[in-house]
C-alpha cells in the first residue's frame, strides 16, 4: 500500500496543465462509449464509472434498497468473500470506491498498469457477479441503519430531510437516499438482486479515464468490465414537481443554535443564463467571504460563522439552496438578512466590481479542479452526464468571461424571487 501512495503522489507532480488536456472519445468492440486521456508519464489509471439513476431508482416500498446494494458490492463478489476480496485488491495496490446519490451509482477505481488486467478483473466481479451473501447484508444493514440513527440527532441532517420532504413530496428526491429504519429493516436479498439489475446496466453507463493506457486497450478493457451487464435497467423515474410555498417551517430540536436550510427553486444546466446565474449566486452567497451573504449576516452582524448559497442541479429537479447557523435568540434576525438581500440583489442587481471579482474568482479557481488523474477523471465523467461537449474544460473559462452586468442583473429580477423563498429550521428559535 505505500508503493500505491507514492505513485499517487508522483502522478500528481507530473501532471500536465489544464490547458493541455486531451480528451479522446473512446467507443469499444461492443459499443460502449468512454472519454479518455492518455497520460503515459506515470504507469497508472484512475477510472471512473457512473450509472445514471441512482437511488431514485429504489422501488416502491424499497427506500435505502440501492444504497445498500452499493455498499455491498466490495462485500464480496465471484468466489471472493468480502475479506478475500478486500485482501485481492489491496494486494494489488489497487484503490476501489463505491458510492451513490439520488441521480448516479458511482464506481472508482485506482491501479497500477502492471495490474491492470489482475485488477479489472476483481472490479468487473464486483460489478456483475457481487455475491450478497447473507452475512454481509446484515452486517450492512447494521451499519445503515447505525448511520439512519445517528442523521435523526443530526440538526443538519434534520433540516435537509425536511426541506426535501416539504419541497419534492412523494418523489424520491423528498426522503433519505438511506431509507428509514423500518425500510431497511425489512428489505431482502431478492430486493438486493433486483436493485443490482435496475441500477447498474448498460443503457445508462458513462465512463471516464486517464493514465497510461492507449484508447485500442481502453476499448478491450471496456468490454472486459461492463460486458457482462444487462443491456437495459429500471426506468428512470419522472421529473420532480415542486410542492411550492414560502415562509418557515421549525422542527422543535434542543440545542442552543438553530441550523436552517433555505431555498427556492433553480435554474437547469442547459438554460442559455446559466453561467449568468452561477457569477450572481457568487455574489449572493457563493464567494466565501466576499460574499453579500457573509459581509450581511457575518461580518456587519455578527449573526453566523458562515451562511451560504447554491445552485443545486439535479437530473429531475433544480434549486438554489442556502445554509446558515445562529443561536436560538439570533436566528430570527439573521433570516431578516437574508431575506433583505436576497430582495435588494434581485431588485438592484450587482455591481461592475463584484461581477469582475466574481468572474476572477471563478476562472482562477477552476484550474485548480483539476489537481490529479482522479478529479480530471470525475470531472470528465461530470461532463458526460450532464451532456457538455468534449471541449468544454477548454471553453468553460469563457463561457463565464463573455457574460455581461445587464446579464447577471437581469437574472437576478427573473430567477430569485424572495416571496417564494423558504426556511426550515432546526433547534428552538426565537422570535419565529
Amino acid at each position: 500500500m505505500i508503493r500505491f501512495v507514492y505513485v499517487i503522489v508522483s502522478f500528481l507532480v507530473a501532471l500536465p496543465a489544464m490547458a493541455e488536456i486531451k480528451i479522446e472519445e473512446v467507443t469499444s468492440p461492443g459499443g460502449i462509449k468512454a472519454w479518455l486521456v492518455d497520460e503515459p508519464s506515470i504507469p497508472f489509471v484512475a477510472l471512473e464509472v457512473r450509472f445514471k439513476g441512482g437511488t431514485s431508482l429504489d422501488a416502491s416500498g424499497k427506500r435505502g434498497v440501492t444504497n445498500l446494494m452499493v455498499g455491498l458490492l466490495e462485500e464480496g463478489a465471484g468466489e471472493y468473500d468480502a475479506q478475500a476480496f478486500a485482501r485481492a485488491s489491496e494486494s494489488l495496490a489497487a484503490q476501489f470506491g463505491y458510492d451513490s446519490h439520488a441521480d448516479a451509482v458511482s464506481i472508482s477505481a485506482r491501479f497500477l498498469n502492471e495490474n491492470r488486467d489482475e485488477a479489472i478483473e476483481l472490479l468487473r466481479l464486483s460489478l456483475t457477479q457481487p455475491s450478497f451473501a447473507q452475512q454481509a447484508v446484515d452486517r450492512v444493514r447494521q451499519q445503515v441503519l447505525s448511520g439512519i440513527r445517528s442523521n435523526s440527532k443530526d440538526p443538519d441532517k434534520i433540516a435537509g430531510n425536511r426541506f426535501d420532504a416539504l419541497v419534492y413530496g412523494d418523489h424520491p428526491y423528498g426522503s433519505d437516499d438511506s431509507g428509514t429504519i423500518s425500510s431497511v429493516t425489512a428489505l431482502t436479498r431478492e430486493d438486493i438482486m433486483n436493485a443490482h439489475a435496475g441500477a447498474m446496466a448498460k443503457d445508462r453507463v458513462y465512463i471516464a479515464a486517464v493514465g497510461d493506457i492507449r484508447s485500442a486497450e481502453f476499448g478491450l478493457l471496456l468490454d472486459d468490465l461492463l460486458g457482462g451487464l444487462p443491456d437495459t435497467g429500471a426506468d428512470m423515474p419522472e421529473k420532480a414537481e415542486f410542492v411550492w410555498s414560502g415562509g418557515v417551517d421549525v422542527v422543535e430540536f434542543d440545542t442552543p443554535q438553530s441550523v436552517a436550510v433555505f431555498g427556492q427553486p433553480g435554474i437547469h444546466r442547459d438554460d442559455p443564463d446559466f453561467f449568468a446565474a452561477y457569477l450572481l449566486n457568487t455574489v449572493l452567497g457563493g464567494g466565501g467571504f466576499e460574499s453579500r451573504l457573509m459581509t450581511e449576516v457575518r461580518e456587519k452582524r455578527g449573526l453566523t460563522y458562515g451562511v451560504y448559497s447554491y445552485l443545486v442541479l439535479r437530473d429531475l429537479a433544480n434549486l438554489y439552496l442556502g445554509s446558515v447557523a445562529s443561536a436560538n435568540d439570533r436566528i430570527s434576525e439573521a433570516i431578516d438578512v437574508i431575506r433583505a438581500e436576497w430582495a435588494r440583489i434581485s431588485e438592484k442587481g450587482v455591481s461592475e466590481q463584484e461581477l469582475t471579482n466574481a468572474k476572477a474568482l471563478l476562472t482562477g479557481a477552476y484550474p485548480l479542479r483539476f489537481d490529479g488523474n482522479g478529479s480530471i477523471a470525475k470531472i470528465m465523467v461530470g461532463m458526460q452526464m450532464d451532456a457538455m461537449p468534449i471541449d468544454y474544460i477548454d471553453t468553460r473559462n469563457d463561457k463565464v468571461n463573455i457574460v455581461t452586468l445587464e446579464d447577471v442583473n437581469r437574472v437576478a429580477g427573473e430567477l430569485l424571487d424572495p416571496a417564494a423563498l423558504k426556511f426550515v429550521i432546526v433547534g428552538k428559535p426565537e422570535g419565529i
